[in-house]
């Protein structure tokens, strides 16, 4: 399983550690120092819908003017935007076999997920 995120996210750190506590093998991809491609999102996108993707509530985007904002109405403004701003994109995502299996962290879901 793949975990993608920021390695210095407090959510990814909580889920990290959470795996790490339950003896979750993972491998983390940090993509805003690797970077992430638009083959990715896209796929991811269409397994989860590209408003999911987006983090409104994060900080990236409430820095970013209403402007970007408001072009920001379809997947591949959103991709674009994901490319050029990866702190923009939910995190962590959890990849296994090329699957979204969890998107964020909640115990609760983790829980069910991998028990």
């Amino acid at each position: 399983m793949i975990v993608y995120g920021i390695k210095n996210c407090n959510t990814v750190k909580s889920a990290l550690e959470w795996l790490k506590k339950n003896k979750v093998d993972v491998e983390f991809y940090d993509y805003k120092t690797k970077g992430i491609s638009e083959a990715k999102l896209k796929d991811w996108s269409k397994q989860v819908g590209w408003e999911a993707l987006v983090n409104k509530k994060g900080t990236t985007w409430r820095q970013l003017d209403d402007a970007t904002k408001g072009k920001i109405s379809s997947q591949k403004e959103a991709i674009a935007l994901m490319i050029s701003k990866t702190t923009v994109i939910k995190r962590p995502l959890l990849e296994m076999d090329g699957k979204v299996i969890a998107l964020g962290f909640d115990e609760e879901i983790y829980s069910t997920k991998f028990f």
